[in-house]
């Protein structure tokens, strides 16, 4: 657990694979700084926002420290991350690791999808609640062939939303699908 400034408790998971993920980003280069193939990692969170009809979606690859947001969507366009509170570094679109839902997904390994953060109190009280307005998620880790969980791919609105089983199998499948663009990235090729 960490504490926020502003007084309240934040119940981000322990993470123990963080050292092993922060290396195997840096060995697929991805998450230090922006490349041409950030653009891909855009156009698939366009896909995801409209696969899912969300205002917001993501690619979201964690290291020990922080969250990078290697693809963005968002109602207006922005791509800069000010949207979703993110700070803008370089090129880079990073956010705090207690900020957001996709930590949670990652260390759990699991897809996590909520219909409404305020029907869970160990999310409604998440920063991304007040500062960007966020009431629903749904998201799938990207593990790769090493068997490490990079990051997320993640859908988010502004409005409950009752995603069911299909928005859980559609999330996941979309995760498997950036997973397999990953591989190929690293020049590994699927069975």
């Amino acid at each position: 657990m960490t504490s926020f400034a502003t007084g309240r408790m934040l119940l981000t998971p322990a993470d123990r694979d963080g050292p092993a993920r922060a290396e195997r980003l840096r060995r697929l280069d991805l998450g230090e700084r922006p490349d041409a193939s950030f653009d891909s990692f855009d156009a698939f969170a366009d896909k995801v926002a409209e696969v899912t009809a969300s205002p917001f979606s993501m690619v979201n690859f964690i290291d020990e420290n922080r969250q990078f947001f290697a693809g963005l969507h968002t109602p207006a366009g922005n791509r800069g991350g000010k949207d979703i509170g993110a700070v803008a570094a370089g090129g880079n679109r990073y956010m705090a690791r207690d900020h957001g839902y996709c930590p949670h997904v990652v260390v759990r390994r699991k897809a996590l999808v909520l219909d409404d953060v305020c029907d869970y109190p160990r999310f409604a009280g998440n920063p991304v609640v007040d500062d960007i307005g966020v009431r629903s998620y749904l998201g799938a880790p990207l593990i790769d062939r090493t068997g490490i969980a990079l990051g997320t791919v993640c859908a988010v609105d502004t409005v409950p939303r009752p995603w069911g089983r299909a928005g859980l199998d559609t999330i996941k499948s979309l995760a498997q699908e950036l997973v397999r663009q990953i591989d190929h990235r690293e020049g590994y090729r699927h069975p």
